[in-house]
Formats: structure tokens, C-alpha cells, sequence
């Protein structure tokens, strides 16, 4: 299976330092099976950091992944959002989980002020969970979180 990581920069090794806590599934390495997301990821980069939109394409070996800890959602739910609330409200470097790979929707844009409105009692769970939702469609995102996770991915080039 291909994956692809929309940044402005190419990357060809993964380097974890890089990445930062308080992601939907912690910090970690994010790529996605839609290209169309990872573009509009590679854009929105470029815009905050400048440089050139960059797709960096990843063969994921299915076998080695399934080899792995992996927690899979299947699509938007309250296991999910509580899941991306617990890993979106952490600063801390250390994971909030123990899997290797984590499989499942991506969360709105707007996840931040979503996650206020909540700890401060201005909406409910279920608001919460209907707001999460991505606003472009239901989008599949792919955490690669621990090196041994890494073995499953391999570099398979670019696209600008």
C-alpha cells in the first residue's frame, strides 16, 4: 500500500525529534492513503513555513504492520474522540498510548478551540464528536509513533 506525508520539505528519514506532542494520536509520524489530503497538508506547510509543497511517497509493507501493536477506528466515534482528546490535551513528550501504529479518521482543522469549548462545559460529548469530524469528508490518517513501527515503511520518492 502507498502512503503519502504533505510537507515543504522532502522527507526521506523519518526523524521522531521533529515531530511534536499534542497531535490526534501523539507525537509520532503522520502520512495518509489519500494524495489529495497530503497535498492540501504539503500546501498548507508551505504556507506557515515557506518552501515548496513536497509529497513524500512511502511503500507500507502490510505484513510488517499487522506484525505491530496497531489500533485501528473505524471511522468517527466516541472511543475515537476520546482518544484525540486525551492525545490533543497532552504537552507531554512521552506517549499517551503504547501502539506502534494507530489507524483512523483525521480530526477537524478547528480541533483546538473544539477541545476548549468541551473542558469548559460550553458543549457536550456529542457536540464534541460531531464537531471533530473533518469538514472535507471522512479522511484515513496513519500514525507511525515507535521506531519498530518504522520497519513497515519504506521511501518510494516524491512529488511536487
Amino acid at each position: 500500500m502507498k502512503l503519502y506525508h504533505g510537507s515543504n520539505t522532502v522527507v526521506d528519514v523519518i526523524d521522531f525529534s521533529k515531530s511534536k506532542p499534542g497531535k490526534d494520536f501523539g507525537k509520532g509520524f503522520y502520512l495518509s492513503a489519500d494524495k489529495k489530503q497530503a497535498s492540501d497538508m504539503a500546501v498548507f506547510k508551505t504556507r506557515i513555513l515557506g518552501g515548496t509543497p513536497i509529497i513524500s511517497v512511502f511503500k507500507c509493507d502490510e505484513e510488517k504492520l499487522n506484525s505491530l501493536k496497531v489500533k485501528r477506528f473505524n471511522g468517527y466515534s466516541k472511543e475515537w474522540a476520546e482518544f484525540v482528546f486525551m492525545n490533543r490535551t497532552s504537552d507531554s513528550e512521552l506517549p499517551k498510548h503504547d501502539y506502534d501504529v494507530v489507524i483512523g479518521p483525521i480530526a477537524n482543522d478547528k480541533v483546538g478551540i473544539q477541545i476548549r469549548y468541551y473542558m469548559d462545559k460550553e458543549i457536550d460529548f456529542n457536540t464534541f464528536l460531531k464537531r471533530l469530524k473533518y469538514m472535507k469528508g471522512e479522511t484515513i490518517q496513519y500514525f507511525f509513533g515507535t521506531p519498530e513501527s518504522l520497519a513497515a515503511l519504506k521511501f518510494d520518492g516524491y512529488e511536487q
